[in-house]
């Protein structure tokens, strides 16, 4: 039996390369491809596809049943979109809505930026279709990340126009980067004050409607042993605009609550949208960690 720790491996000796939609797209195809078919094993993968200069852009959506409604309903729970049990509030409730991006900028192979946050994605895919948790989950990959959140921009507007709800959204954005020296961790002024200054910490950051759900999750990842810290962001986030730097900005945007986990990207992570952002810089034990700290946390809420 493979571990986990060699799975999200695995998983990252095929994500890590040139992956730009415009500058690399072969690679870029290649990892679709590759999301594509690790989500097919658990279920039917959905494509919601976007346009941004005329060109078509896929993000990748795995629903999967919550487990009361497992036996009830069998395979339903993958079915797209439109699903009033799933996403309104019927049997299944509101689903817990987790996403990666799976772009990177031009000349980097992103390997913490962002293809931790697609490995651990996909090994919460894993976990959850074979032991289901208490609410349904749907697992996104999104694409555009780098050029604006334009995937994910997208896709909460048309939940949005269709009315649908969200339990929780959780985007995952890099998950690996790990430093243990005194000083490694920088903060926008004045969180520096609040915060430890050594960078071997997992973030929550979440908007005011999280906070339950970020304490929750900071006391399950910290027990199952990886450091944890939680902050709570209001008005969107534009006090402090870093925090609004990947995916979840957008359900922030339209009311939903959400919340980023993530290392901090270039608040610790010198190899942040450089060419030496590769496997070798990464810490596979915390990103180990994370994972299971994470899959933990969503059980218990």
């Amino acid at each position: 039996m493979v571990d986990l720790k060699q799975r999200l491996q695995n998983h990252l000796s095929q994500i890590v390369r040139d992956r730009d939609p415009y500058f690399a797209p072969s690679g870029h195809f290649f990892v679709q491809q590759y999301i594509r078919e690790q989500l097919q094993q658990w279920g039917d993968v959905e494509t919601h596809s976007f346009t941004v200069g005329g060109k078509t852009h896929d993000n990748l959506i795995l629903n999967l049943p919550p487990k009361h409604s497992q036996a009830e309903h069998g395979n339903e729970g993958n079915l797209i979109l439109n699903l009033p049990p799933l996403n309104k509030g019927g049997k299944g409730g509101s689903p817990i809505l987790i996403g990666a991006h799976y772009d990177a900028v031009p000349g980097t192979p992103g390997a913490d930026d962002n293809a931790t946050g697609v490995a651990v994605l996909l090994e919460l895919a894993r976990s959850f279709a074979a032991q289901p948790g208490k609410y349904p989950m749907r697992l996104v990959a999104f694409d555009m990340e780098e050029y604006g959140l334009l995937g994910s921009t997208q896709y909460a507007e048309d939940l949005k126009q269709q009315g649908q709800s969200l339990r929780l959204m959780l985007s995952l954005e890099m998950l690996g980067y790990c430093d243990s020296t005194p000083g490694s961790q920088r903060y926008p002024a004045p969180l520096s004050r609040f915060y430890p200054n050594t960078g071997n910490f997992i973030a929550l950051v979440g908007n005011l409607a999280t906070i339950g759900d970020l304490i929750r999750l900071r006391g399950k990842i910290r027990k199952s042993g990886t450091p944890c810290e939680l902050l709570p962001v209001p008005n969107r986030g534009l006090i402090v605009r870093q925090t609004r730097l990947s995916d979840h900005a957008p359900f922030w945007d339209r009311g939903y609550p959400a919340m980023m986990v993530t290392d901090t990207a270039f608040m610790r992570n010198p190899h942040y949208h450089q060419a030496s952002d590769r496997i070798d810089t990464l810490d596979l034990d915390f990103l180990t960690g994370v994972c299971r700290g994470l899959e933990a946390g969503i059980r218990g809420l």
